[in-house]
């Protein structure tokens, strides 16, 4: 996509990448199927399925502080999301002025997300098999192809340089992901359904 100054995208079409090649930020050329192109390939298809979510929730029947509380956690988890994006389409080593940022205090909130919600859930004595209603199960979603992103994250990390924070915020985002499922859950009344072992 060819940009002007401001980030401003002028033409979505360029037919640079007709021939299987895309450039990371700083110029470097690289296969399409390159794993780092793969692995902020899945955290955008991951921000993605985010943006589902909030559609869904938007159109549901929840109102209230519950309902735009989730929806400001999710519309930052998105930002945060093409931060972390863009820090993976950078060529190791290249810094540039006002760079996005993914932080130990990013790390953090996600944590203190997870302590309120699980206030108002009860302990889990079994699995829980995803699903529960219309945005909990795209919650589940989400949270499974954050786990990809994980998982291609470290397969990178063990090629080239990728900044741990960035695998510690997918990780703690998994977690996030899966607690917001219930607590959505809880907050539209819909039943969690438990694995069943059969002996």
């Amino acid at each position: 996509m060819k940009k002007r100054k401001g980030m401003r995208i002028t033409k979505v079409y360029t037919r640079t990448g007709d021939a299987g090649k895309t450039r990371l930020a700083g110029g470097q050329q690289v296969w399409k199927d390159d794993l780092r192109v793969e692995a902020y390939g899945t955290v955008d298809e991951l921000n993605a399925a985010v943006g589902v979510v909030r559609a869904f929730h938007a159109g549901g029947r929840g109102r209230g502080a519950g309902t735009a509380k989730l929806d400001t956690e999710l519309r930052w988890i998105q930002n945060k999301l093409f931060d972390l994006g863009g820090l993976l389409a950078t060529t190791p080593g290249q810094v540039f002025p006002n760079m996005p940022r993914v932080t130990e205090q990013d790390v953090r909130r996600l944590e203190h997300l997870m302590d309120r919600c699980q206030k108002d859930l009860p302990p889990l004595k079994e699995f829980i098999l995803p699903g529960g209603g219309r945005v909990p199960s795209l919650l589940h979603q989400a949270r499974t192809i954050c786990r990809r992103a994980e998982r291609v994250c470290v397969r990178l990390s063990r090629q080239e340089a990728v900044d741990g924070i960035l695998i510690t915020f997918l990780n703690r985002l998994s977690d996030a992901l899966f607690v917001l499922a219930r607590w959505v859950g809880k907050l539209n009344r819909e039943p969690e359904r438990f694995w069943k072992r059969e002996t």
